[in-house]
């Protein structure tokens, strides 16, 4: 498959993922967001997110890959919990890099050994610098 075929899927429950949201709406790069509740869902919608992937975090045999195919992940951080259960969840959609994005100083060993490639600590609102990873 050709890297152009994939979506970047996006979990963004903060103000830097809707961000990443709107550079790549800017620069019209397929990308799909996940959520795994309806509020999340019907904020996504509200930012134009076309392409929602809904997830059960608790029950493991929910989690299917989806039908669109997934190349790189970028995980915003809100919650530790979460983006644990996201990177257990997306490992095993793609052999593609998975990023976490923190302002938080939790380990990133957590989220390596969970099966994120990176780990990149920002506090700026400006994540267009991940369009060119």
């Amino acid at each position: 498959m050709q890297a152009q075929d994939e979506f970047i899927l996006v979990s963004a429950p903060n103000k830097i993922g809707e961000q990443f949201i709107k550079a790549l709406q800017i620069k019209d790069i397929p990308y799909a967001a996940i959520a795994n509740h309806q509020a999340e869902r019907s904020r996504l919608e509200v930012l134009g997110v076309k392409s929602i992937i809904m997830v059960d975090t608790v029950l493991r045999q929910t989690w299917t890959i989806p039908d669109l195919p997934v190349g790189k992940v970028f995980l915003f951080e809100r919650s530790l919990p979460l983006i644990c259960r996201y990177l257990q969840i997306c490992r095993s959609w793609t052999g593609k890099p998975i990023y976490v994005i923190t302002g938080s100083d939790n380990p990133r060993l957590v989220y390596k050994g969970l099966g994120a490639n990176y780990v990149i600590h920002s506090r700026s609102d400006d994540v267009s610098f991940l369009l060119d990873v």
